[in-house]
């Protein structure tokens, strides 16, 4: 439309031409001229301004509506007049349509430069109108609200006048049902409190079934039953205790609570029995917790515990001892293991195997009786518990007592069918080592149940009188050997110096009893070792060498040449060797190396006396030992008589026996033969210094005493006598010492 608008206004070449001359003044009628004045202000005017764009647009919006109107209205007048013409006659109807379109247009910017303010206020006055309209339908609809809100109003004040006056009428009510609601806040804060305080203190329906009813049985609901009772006379005792003292609420509760406990101690105390009655010949005793728990709470009545155990103890007696004889006659099942009587020929395996399978009987039994009393894992005191074979140490508390009873009481009937067998095994054995492997093996077993089950259990006394039972037999058995021994002679015709066989054999039996102690680990609980064993080496070896003696002194009788000394001793040594290889007989040891010293002292005198018979000085040393100190030696032993007896002892010191006594290599330790002849031949260097010292003195008499001394070896030198004896003066020897 903008365009439409300035489409009469000529064209800017057409108007612009008397410019063109850039040179040529103007004058003052052309810049006075009102054309020229309009075109310059028209050519002036910038289009590109807010304003002015808004403004034309406004102009177009106007004038462009009125002109498609008029437009539209020719093209349907055409179109009316000449709808039955052909497709030509369209196209000239078209041409012509466009030729009034520009007519029209080129009309209507004419029109709108004339009647541009008439046609503004046309349009200022036609919105004026449709406003006005429009406020005449909003004051017309405030009307009508104005009249609803009066006739509100009047409602209003009505509604609250009988407001009013209800309020008025009903005040009285209003404060009855005020107080009626505090009364009701407060006895519903009353019954809390007293809901919570029988909750607190009372049972339910299903807690009260729970511990007298027959058909709940005995479990984790009976549990938490029994201790919510407990906790109520707890709580009830603090109550109880106040400045008030014991009131009639707290009496009742303590009586209703002391009768569901009692009747639930009761209803325990009938099902630990029936359970206990089941618990006849299980190979396998557990113990759940349900059990564990019922024992636990029926100990808080002693009198209930003691006769339910009493059927536990029944039946575990009547079970052990029926598994026993099954065990002795049938075996396990299916036959394996075999019947422990089938080995009735072998005693040792035939009483192990009855001492073993009461031993296991022991610790199963032992491991279900702590199970049953809560007594697995750690002691109270945090403690790990009692270790595989260590001693068992009963503290006191109330557990350990009924353990301890119950355990002596399952075991007790067990020992009269084992004290039979065990005496009867033990009373038909002939051999003493047989017999000292059984009262080994008793006595172990012994001390095992002392250390499980106590020293004062009835089993633990059994076996202690068993065990004696066998030493006895044992005892009897090695005495009535030693005894025998004694019986026996030794051969007259036999010239051997060597232990005879009874002894060898007699030395083997002890051999092999000591190996068995040995073996064994009973003396671990004695404080010095091999205390228990001299009983048997003071029976064992006190006959063999007494017989040793004796039989030697009956021998000497029939043959007097018989070196009865070297025999004894070589039989002691002999006994003495058969003990070195055992530590705990080293008071044996020493006790037959004190009698072997004075064996060896004697033997050690006569051997000095034939030494001196042999080198010809017997009977000149005795004359020095005789003469009286008045008398001088040349009076007694002239120089005549002494000088053979030096001449033959200077020959002895050529022999052999110097170095090796004949009769001393028949001792068959050879530390003996070479302690007892050095011994003598100190003693005879002794005496030939003594002979030398005695011939040396004036008061003896002696014509050229060194000249006699010195004609024969060793030439009245003592010190040579040492050197050719091989030995070292005493001086030296105490020098060296």
């Amino acid at each position: 439309m903008s365009v439409q608008a300035r489409s009469p206004v000529p064209p800017p070449s057409s108007l612009s031409v008397p410019s063109r001359n850039a040179g040529t003044p103007v004058s003052a009628s052309q810049t006075r001229n009102p054309i020229t004045i309009r075109l310059r202000k028209i050519l002036g005017t910038n289009f590109t301004d807010e304003a002015t764009t808004e403004a034309l647009q406004t102009l177009s919006e106007l004038y462009g509506t009125q002109s498609t109107v008029s437009v539209s209205d020719s093209k349907a007048q055409t179109n009316g007049t000449d709808s039955d013409d052909n497709w030509s006659d369209e196209d000239v109807d078209v041409g012509l349509a466009v030729q009034d379109d520009s007519g029209c247009l080129n009309e209507t910017a004419s029109r709108a430069r004339k009647n541009l303010r008439r046609d503004l206020e046309n349009k200022l006055a036609q919105g004026s109108q449709q406003f006005l309209q429009a406020f005449s339908e909003v004051d017309q609809k405030l009307d009508e609200l104005q009249n609803h809100v009066a006739a509100m109003r009047v409602a209003c004040d009505e509604a609250e006048t009988q407001l009013r006056l209800s309020n008025e009428a009903s005040q009285s009510l209003l404060d009855r049902a005020e107080s009626l609601r505090s009364e009701r806040e407060e006895v519903e804060a009353r019954k809390s409190i007293v809901m919570l305080f029988l909750n607190r203190f009372t049972l339910n329906d299903e807690e009260a079934e729970a511990i007298t009813s027959r058909d709940v049985p005995i479990g984790p609901r009976f549990f938490e039953a029994m201790n919510k009772t407990e906790r109520i006379r707890n709580d009830c005792r603090v109550l109880m205790s106040g400045e008030d003292g014991p009131t009639k609420a707290g009496l009742d509760i303590m009586a209703s609570t002391s009768s569901y406990l009692e009747q639930g101690y009761e209803k325990i105390y009938r099902w630990c029995s029936f359970q206990f009655r089941q618990m006849g010949r299980d190979a396998q005793l557990e113990v759940d917790s349900t059990m564990q728990q019922a024992i636990s709470r029926l100990s808080q009545r002693p009198e209930l515990l003691s006769e339910a155990l009493t059927f536990l103890t029944q039946t575990r007696q009547t079970g052990l001892l029926s598994a026993f004889l099954d065990a002795l006659t049938r075996g396990g099942p299916s036959g394996l293991p075999r019947p422990i009587e089938l080995h009735a020929h072998d005693p040792i395996r035939y009483v192990g195997d009855m001492l073993a399978w009461v031993h296991q009987a022991i610790a199963a039994e032992c491991e279900f009786l702590e199970s049953l009393f809560g007594l697995g894992g750690q002691n109270d005191d945090g403690r790990a518990r009692r270790m595989v074979g260590a001693v068992r140490t009963f503290r006191g508390s109330e557990e350990e007592g009924w353990v301890k009873e119950l355990l002596n009481s399952a075991v007790t009937k067990l020992c009269v069918p084992l004290k039979v067998r065990v005496q009867q095994t033990v009373r038909s054995q002939e051999s003493s080592i047989v017999s000292y492997k059984v009262a080994n093996l008793l006595q172990y077993y012994m001390l095992t149940m002392r250390r499980t089950i106590g020293e004062d259990a009835f089993l633990s006394t059994t076996l202690s009188e068993i065990t004696d039972v066998s030493y006895k037999v044992f005892f009897d058995a090695i005495e009535a050997h030693g005894r025998a021994l004694l019986r026996i002679p030794l051969d007259s015709d036999d010239p051997s110096l060597t232990p005879p066989l009874p002894i060898l054999e007699h030395a083997q039996l002890l051999r092999e009893i000591m190996q068995v102690y040995d073996s064994s680990l009973l003396d671990d609980t004695t404080a010095e070792p091999g205390q228990t064993f001299n009983r048997i080496l003071d029976v064992m070896l006190d006959p063999a060498m007494e017989m040793c003696a004796a039989a030697a002194e009956e021998k000497v009788r029939y043959r007097p040449q018989w070196d009865r000394a070297v025999f004894v001793l070589n039989c002691w040594c002999y006994l003495q060797n058969v003990l070195e290889a055992f530590e705990f007989t080293s008071e044996k040891r020493h006790t037959i190396q004190e009698k072997i010293d004075e064996r060896v002292k004697s033997l050690e005198d006569e051997h000095y006396e034939n030494i001196l018979r042999d080198a010809s000085l017997y009977d000149t040393v005795t004359i020095i030992k005789s003469k009286s100190p008045s008398d001088p030696l040349s009076h007694v032993l002239p120089a005549q008589k002494l000088q053979p007896t030096l001449a033959r002892f200077s020959l002895w010191l050529s022999s052999p026996e110097v170095v090796h006594s004949p009769r001393l290599s028949a001792l068959t330790s050879p530390s003996l033969h070479s302690t007892i002849h050095r011994v003598s031949l100190a003693r005879v260097t002794k005496a030939y210094a003594q002979l030398c010292e005695e011939v040396r003195k004036p008061e003896n008499r002696y014509e050229a005493a060194s000249t006699l001394l010195g004609m024969e070896r060793p030439f009245g030198q003592a010190g040579v006598l040492w050197a050719i004896f091989g030995l070292e003066e005493e001086g030296e020897e105490s020098a060296a010492d």
